[in-house]
């Protein structure tokens, strides 16, 4: 049976969350409180194209640039008291790890598996969450490391070359199943399905589904062995 050396791990739902998240219309409210028309969906397409399209380009710094290239997208110039305003808000909206994702990376890396974040998200949102457990992190694959989003294999198959271990030596743990189960899957990778919710997702492409981040890594020693 073929060791695993490293484990991958999801930010968004499985490291990390952000506690009440701006909502989809509270943005376009402000703007349009201050004589700036952007509706939802409006907003909603700008971001995902910076989000998808732009960051893995520039790969921007903060919140500022970031949305200021949303608002280029949008072809809306704001001010800057607007645009501040705006900043804040997201910056009072930080990524927090949960309970469980410090014990269970610093297990994994005390494990002897390389280890690594595989996201699409700017880095910059989550730096200040993971910073207590950064060092336990061989590599973070955001997009703008691989120069794409997530669901192109490209941002896969980039992080286990960096990581000098092969696609079948590499568990990915997630709780997407398209993204973070299936892709990995067909390119030779393990996956283990994350569902906190308990919502008895059935995923045949899953090596294991489990509740929490512990039992993954648990499972990943168990399963597939030791390295």
């Amino acid at each position: 049976m073929i060791k695993i050396k490293a484990v991958l791990f999801d930010l968004h739902g499985t490291l990390a969350y952000v506690e009440n998240p701006v909502t989809e219309t509270e943005i376009p409210e402000y703007l349009f409180s201050r004589g700036y028309e952007v509706s939802p969906q409006q907003l909603k397409a700008a971001w995902a194209f910076v989000s998808f399209i732009d960051y893995p380009k520039y790969g921007y710094k903060n919140w500022r640039s970031y949305f200021s290239k949303i608002f280029w997208r949008l072809k809306v110039k704001v001010n800057e008291e607007t645009l501040n305003a705006i900043v804040k808000l997201l910056e009072s909206k930080p990524y927090q790890l949960y309970p469980d994702a410090a014990a269970a990376v610093i297990k994994a890396k005390e494990s002897r598996f390389k280890t690594a974040i595989v996201t699409t998200i700017a880095y910059f949102q989550f730096k200040k969450a993971i910073q207590p457990i950064r060092n336990y992190f061989d590599f973070i694959m955001t997009g703008y490391e691989a120069g794409c989003d997530k669901t192109n294999p490209k941002m896969y198959k980039k992080v286990v070359e960096i990581l000098n271990v092969r696609p079948e030596e590499a568990v990915m743990i997630g709780d997407d199943v398209p993204i973070d189960i299936v892709l990995p899957k067909k390119m030779g990778i393990n996956a283990i399905l994350l569902d906190r919710q308990g919502k008895n997702v059935e995923c045949l492409h899953a090596d294991a589904v489990i509740r929490g981040l512990d039992e993954a890594v648990e499972t990943v020693l168990r399963k597939f062995g030791e390295t």
